[in-house]
C-alpha cells in the first residue's frame, strides 16, 4: 500500500513573504518597463528632431548651389561678352570677391543651423 498523502500547509510568514516579494517584483518591473518607455519615446524625439534637422541643412545646402551655379553662369555670360582681356580679368576678380563674401555668409548660417540642431537634438526636443 502507498503511504497516505499528508496535507501541506505553507505557514502564513512564508505566504506573506513571497506575496510581498512579487509584489515587490513587479512594482519594480513596472518601474523598469515606465523608463524604458520614456527612454524609447525620447530616443524617438531625438531621432524625430535629428531627421527634421538634416532635411532642413540638406535644403540649405541646395539653396547654397542653386545660388553659386546662378553667380557661375552669370560669369560665364559675362566672360563671354567681355571685349577684351582687361574686362575678363575685372570680371573674374568681382566674381571672386562676391563669391567669396557669399561662401563666408553661407558658412557662417550653415554654422549656426548646425549648432542649433544640434543643440536641439541633445537636449531631446
Amino acid at each position: 500500500m502507498a503511504a497516505p498523502k499528508l496535507p501541506y500547509d505553507v505557514p502564513p510568514e512564508m505566504r506573506d513573504f513571497a506575496e510581498k516579494s512579487v509584489e515587490q517584483a513587479k512594482k519594480a518591473f513596472d518601474g523598469f518597463m515606465g523608463a524604458a518607455q520614456k527612454a524609447v519615446e525620447t530616443a524617438q524625439g531625438s531621432t524625430e528632431s535629428a531627421r527634421a534637422n538634416a532635411e532642413q541643412s540638406t535644403k540649405k545646402a541646395m539653396v547654397y548651389a542653386e545660388q553659386n551655379i546662378a553667380a557661375a553662369f552669370d560669369l560665364a555670360q559675362k566672360l563671354v561678352r567681355a571685349k577684351d582681356p582687361a574686362e575678363i580679368l575685372q570680371h573674374q576678380g568681382e566674381f571672386m570677391k562676391a563669391q567669396m563674401a557669399s561662401f563666408q555668409a553661407q558658412m557662417t548660417e550653415f554654422g549656426a543651423a548646425v549648432q542649433k540642431a544640434a543643440t536641439s537634438v541633445t537636449k531631446g526636443k
